[in-house]
């Protein structure tokens, strides 16, 4: 298995809709974006995750098929700060992925700047608490109630990575292009 962070590319879009369609939680990760088609997924790459707006996207990629994403949002180039988000196709979860994505992410984001970057999970939602916490951010706190999905409300697990903190001890994902 060969797994690397790569730009989302317009050719993605049928794995894209793959990934959203194979676990039912993605719907909320692209903001409940109609991807019913190729066309209307690759609309969504080129306008979400390759946008210049701010957000920085790569796709999550195994033996050349996209299988997830890591971004990182809300850059704040003052307080150098960033939010940080992941998610990953079924098929792709439980082989250690988001975690190797994040750990990727995070000195690449402390190079270009910014020194603490978060991320927050559903307290309902124990694998992702894991991913966050092996790739090296500690929980900081809970958030009541700070999402909304439908009509349900979820308490939110704050976590976050400054860029002095020690290294993770798991192998980021290697970049195939730079910046």
């Amino acid at each position: 298995m060969t797994a690397v962070l790569r730009p989302w590319r317009p050719q993605d879009a049928c794995a894209l809709r793959f990934a959203v369609a194979s676990a039912p939680d993605l719907a909320a990760q692209v903001g409940g974006a109609d991807l019913s088609t190729d066309a209307l997924a690759a609309t969504y790459i080129e306008h979400y995750l390759r946008s210049d707006s701010g957000l920085r996207s790569w796709a999550v990629v195994v033996d050349d098929q996209a299988v997830g994403n890591v971004s990182l949002s809300a850059i704040e180039r003052r307080h150098g700060t960033a939010w940080v988000s992941y998610w990953l196709a079924e098929p792709a979860r439980g082989r250690g992925l988001a975690a190797r994505a994040l750990a990727a992410v995070a000195p690449w984001a402390f190079e270009d700047g910014l020194f603490r970057l978060e991320l927050g999970h559903r307290t309902n939602n124990p694998a992702s608490c894991a991913v966050a916490t092996r790739a090296g951010f500690p929980a900081e706190g809970v958030e009541r109630q700070k999402l909304r999905y439908d009509d349900t409300r979820f308490d939110v697990e704050t976590h976050a990575r400054l860029a002095t903190d020690p290294s993770p001890a798991v192998e980021p994902l290697p970049f195939v292009i730079a910046r």
